[in-house]
């Protein structure tokens, strides 16, 4: 009954701070009415400890014991007031995370802007899905760089989890916090998997594994280095004479294609995706044309990283809402 209540109340919250904290594109920053203090537990014992004192200075009228009470309370009033301000006017921005495959950890980096005079002490980064926060001491009129790392356990879009940003310091009495709610995600390849050899059909001929390479015998000239390109198939003895990267060309009209298909993978469509995203890494590998094919989708034949990318984004990103 009572976890049950806790957890309603827990989430009436996270709504009211999702409501006055909504997430944006771009930077985010730090404002000081969007930052919340508390006393820690040891600010609460502490506390405590002044109003005893007080009321034994009370009882024994002992100056003394006045002056060093409210000493104690100013030392944690000008506490409490340089823990908010080692918040206020920070900005966080992030940095597009790399895609990762399912099964592994992306990597968020974010960038952590003061733009003051004053170094920003022990300020600690934390999201839900985080064990244990990361700590950064942010220069002044400096950044720092920080990698949150969070666990991609399905493909497709990864957003970066609600962060939080909070503080004790100085003197630990107080707890100021934020939320940097950064529009962030990364791409989540299937996870590459599967017995199954490439297929050993082509579009349009059952007769064997299409040969990529077929009629490459016939050299028909360079061309510039584009991003992408197959490093096997660079003219290094060109660069030292030119300074620029060429890349043989081969004519061959006639150059059979691999077709990766939907129905030539096995098992349930997660199965499927994984295999055939373990065909795309091969293919790739091996340097070969070769097109995918999925329902309401067709990727046409190509070679080089760029287009091996664009078929683990469409893998990634089957089925769901963004296809872009």
């Amino acid at each position: 009954m009572i976890g049950a209540l806790r957890q309603r109340l827990k989430t009436r919250v996270v709504r009211w701070m999702d409501r006055r904290n909504p997430v944006q594109d771009g930077p985010v920053d730090i404002k000081r009415s969007k930052i919340y203090i508390l006393p820690t537990r040891a600010g609460f014992y502490f506390g405590l400890l002044l109003f005893v004192m007080l009321v034994g200075c009370m009882n024994y009228s002992n100056s003394l014991g006045f002056a060093l009470t409210f000493l104690l309370a100013g030392m944690a009033l000008v506490g409490m007031h340089h823990t908010h301000g080692n918040l206020v006017n920070l900005q966080v921005r992030a940095r597009q995370p790399q895609a990762v495959y399912a099964g592994q950890q992306m990597r968020f980096t974010l960038l952590l802007t003061n733009p003051t005079r004053l170094t920003r002490l022990a300020v600690k980064l934390d999201h839900p899905d985080l064990e244990e926060p990361v700590f950064a001491d942010v220069p002044a009129a400096g950044e720092a760089v920080i990698v949150l790392p969070v666990q991609a356990l399905r493909r497709g879009r990864l957003a970066l989890p609600r962060v939080r940003l909070y503080t004790s310091f100085p003197m630990g009495l107080f707890r100021a916090w934020c939320f940097a709610p950064l529009a962030m995600s990364g791409l989540v390849y299937p996870r590459p998997w599967g017995a199954m050899p490439l297929p050993d059909h082509s579009a349009g001929d059952s007769t064997g594994l299409s040969n990529a390479h077929a009629g490459r015998e016939d050299f028909a000239g360079l061309r510039r280095y584009e991003r992408g390109d197959p490093a096997h198939l660079i003219h290094w003895k060109t660069y030292p004479r030119t300074g620029q990267l060429m890349v043989k060309q081969f004519a061959d009209p006639r150059q059979r294609e691999l077709w990766l298909d939907w129905n030539a993978a096995p098992g349930d469509p997660e199965m499927r995706l994984s295999q055939l995203c373990s065909w795309v890494l091969e293919a790739e590998r091996l340097g070969l044309v070769f097109g995918l094919t999925l329902p309401g989708q067709t990727l046409q034949p190509a070679e080089g990283a760029g287009h091996a990318q664009r078929c683990l984004q469409a893998l990634a990103l089957y089925g769901q809402d963004d296809v872009s």
